[in-house]
């Protein structure tokens, strides 16, 4: 479907894809590609233009964050504060919701999906949230609602798709009296969804989890940094413990697999070029978890030093696409189990290419 659009003065022509049901050459052990916020390289993250396309490229899971409305429903934002990622700042009618709130321990000043119903955040359009990375996206700008959860998990179940939600800010949301996890089950309960994982960057939500249901639970790391429920709760740990052998141990007593930032894996040094991977595939598959690394990006200033392609001195060669095939196929060469693709016709194409 092609849609027409004045831009700027201009006239432009927006594809809008279709998905076909999913047909993609898939094979049963292959690692999974994982539609990072759907296929946000190409349209604004979190909308269902977005996750269409992404199924259109051959994602095996859409992955959407989860923030709650007002009144309690759970629809798909990078986070719940919304400024960056709709036209909430141009719509007088909100003017006066804007506030200052302390989300995990940090001062965040904007607009907050839990200080709107549904009914008012469907009033909203979605755009793109990183421009100046992703100038192209911005064609999509005001063509997309805020989708909620369950017309997410209803367009993956239309096209035999998985889905890979992650909770978003789970120890605020329970502070206020919205928690993520009971409507999360409901929606994945009522669809009799087949395929998802449930992931967070917390760690008592995924044991409170455990309990509750038999989806496969993903403990998120970052590179450095420590879970909020620890910070709140006083345990002076981090994710630095946790990729360790006893913490990987206490991780698979929760959950099915580890989900970490590449730098876990390949760490990079001060140069940006890459260093000698670590052990930590091989330490996790002893535990019986499996590693999906987060996030494979297309543009050179995403990518380590050694897969940027293209001239430095370029103005476009930060947003200019690298050789992020290259970066995948060595992370895909130790092991991994999956990736959190940007794009995911480049993961499906990699995929499919070591199996020739």
């Amino acid at each position: 479907m092609i849609l027409r659009r004045l831009i700027a003065g201009v006239t432009v022509a927006v594809v809008l894809i279709q998905p076909e049901p999913a047909v993609a050459d898939r094979r049963s052990g292959d690692p999974i590609v994982i539609a990072h916020r759907g296929a946000s390289a190409h349209r604004p993250e979190h909308t269902l233009l977005s996750y269409e396309a992404a199924i259109a490229m051959g994602a095996d899971y859409i992955e959407p964050d989860l923030v709650s409305t007002k009144d309690h429903v759970l629809v798909a934002r990078h986070e719940n504060e919304i400024s960056g990622t709709t036209d909430v700042a141009a719509r007088p009618e909100f003017a006066a919701r804007r506030t200052t709130k302390t989300i995990d321990g940090r001062p965040v000043t904007g607009w907050f999906t839990e200080d709107f119903t549904l009914a008012e955040l469907k009033t909203l359009r979605a755009k793109e949230r990183v421009p100046d990375l992703r100038p192209g996206n911005t064609a999509f700008d005001g063509l997309a609602e805020i989708p909620t959860f369950e017309e997410v998990v209803q367009l993956a179940e239309r096209h035999g798709v998985g889905v890979y939600p992650e909770t978003k800010h789970p120890t605020y949301f329970d502070s206020i009296n919205l928690s993520l996890e009971e409507p999360l089950l409901e929606v994945l309960g009522r669809h009799r969804v087949r395929k998802a994982f449930i992931q967070s960057f917390e760690t008592a939500n995924l044991r409170d989890l455990h309990g509750k249901t038999r989806y496969p639970l993903i403990q998120l790391m970052t590179f450095g940094g420590r879970p909020y429920d620890w910070v709140v709760s006083g345990d002076p740990r981090g994710y630095d413990d946790l990729v360790t052998p006893d913490g990987l141990r206490e991780v698979a007593a929760y959950a099915d697999g580890i989900g970490v930032d590449t730098r876990r894996v390949i760490p990079v040094g001060a140069d940006g070029r890459l260093l000698p991977p670590t052990t930590l595939v091989q330490d996790a598959h002893r535990r019986r978890l499996a590693v999906h690394v987060w996030t494979i990006r297309n543009e050179n200033s995403q990518l380590p030093a050694d897969h940027r392609l293209g001239n430095p001195a370029s103005p476009v060669y930060p947003r200019a696409t690298g050789d992020v095939m290259g970066w995948l196929g060595r992370l895909l060469d130790l092991g991994i189990d999956g990736a959190f693709c940007d794009d995911p016709s480049m993961g499906r194409a990699v995929i499919t290419q070591r199996r020739r």
